[in-house]
């Protein structure tokens, strides 16, 4: 049964990117197709994000029945300013919603909320890195598991926080649309592809892009998108608009590593992703650019899949 509506839960303190990379996942998907009743509600009729940007006019809690047809994500929040005093207006939503067999999905810091309604107890979970430690002492009984970037325990998703939010709803696509849709919806927000939820929190993507340099952020988004194609040192130097030589000596400054190396780790990545989806080799050859199955089982063989 393929839910049909995702409801978004924004405590106050929300964090932006926590609750617009999932939204814009499923708004993505309706403009691709399939179709979603988009719901955003709160204890509060207003909620301040963490940023400073209100949220006006949201729906109060009791104009929603969640049914097991729904998916509901509450959006990570400053836990410095989280009111626990006011547990007793959105707690019992929580619950039914889930007692109802609604999805369940945290991002980021809202783990400590779906802890605190007894949501997470029996299930694996989840949260941001930074704040694996402080869900593990608040919660002991709780399975809380670091460096994933979410984590699936029957209906219930919690993720890393931040982007991560995008990579659990594609997974939701993914399951509900299957592969080939969510990787054109990651292609239509121009964003790496779905990572795994067994996948670190650090992929060779992300780790090579703290730097600066817009020409080659341009480059490096370029050959996300493009893995599949032959790519050239003059292709990419024309997305760019510099000589291939100056992109040479950028990348390698900025990435610290040559061009050739980021395209084929990032092609290994993409491709030990889909392995452990159980997709055929031979597709998963072509669409990471490998000249062949056997050049890709060479490229893996190291890596468990």
């Amino acid at each position: 049964m393929i839910p049909n509506r995702v409801i978004f839960f924004l405590f106050d303190g929300v964090h932006l990117m926590d609750l617009a990379g999932a939204v814009t996942v499923f708004y993505e998907a309706a403009c691709g197709g399939k179709s979603y009743e988009l719901r955003y509600v709160s204890p509060y009729p207003e909620a301040r994000s963490s940023a400073g940007l209100m949220f006006a006019a949201l729906e109060p809690l009791s104009a929603v029945t969640v049914t097991d047809r729904d998916i509901v994500i509450v959006a990570g929040m400053e836990l410095s300013g989280w009111n626990r005093a006011d547990d007793i207006l959105w707690m019992p939503w929580i619950r039914q919603a889930y007692a109802a067999g609604a999805t369940i999905c945290s991002v980021c810091t809202a783990a400590f909320a779906l802890a605190a309604a007894g949501v997470l107890d029996g299930h694996s979970c989840t949260t941001h890195w930074a704040k694996i430690a402080s869900l593990r002492a608040e919660y002991p009984r709780l399975e809380v598991l670091e460096n994933r970037l979410f984590v699936k325990s029957d209906r219930v998703y919690t993720s890393a926080g931040i982007a991560t939010g995008i990579d659990m709803a594609l997974y939701l696509l993914e399951e509900h649309h299957g592969p080939e849709f969510a990787f054109r919806v990651a292609q239509g927000m121009v964003v790496y592809i779905r990572r795994d939820g067994n996948d670190s929190q650090h992929s060779i993507y992300l780790q090579n892009r703290q730097h600066i340099n817009f020409q080659v952020h341009r480059v490096q988004d370029y050959i996300a998108q493009h893995l599949d194609h032959k790519l050239t040192i003059e292709e990419l130097a024309a997305v760019a608009y510099i000589s291939p030589r100056n992109l040479t000596r950028l990348f390698k400054t900025a990435t610290g590593t040559t061009i050739g190396q980021y395209i084929q780790k990032l092609r290994q990545e993409k491709a030990v992703v889909l392995l452990k989806a159980q997709h055929k080799v031979a597709w998963v050859a072509r669409e990471c650019g490998f000249r062949s199955p056997h050049q890709l089982r060479q490229l893996v063989k190291k890596v468990s899949v």
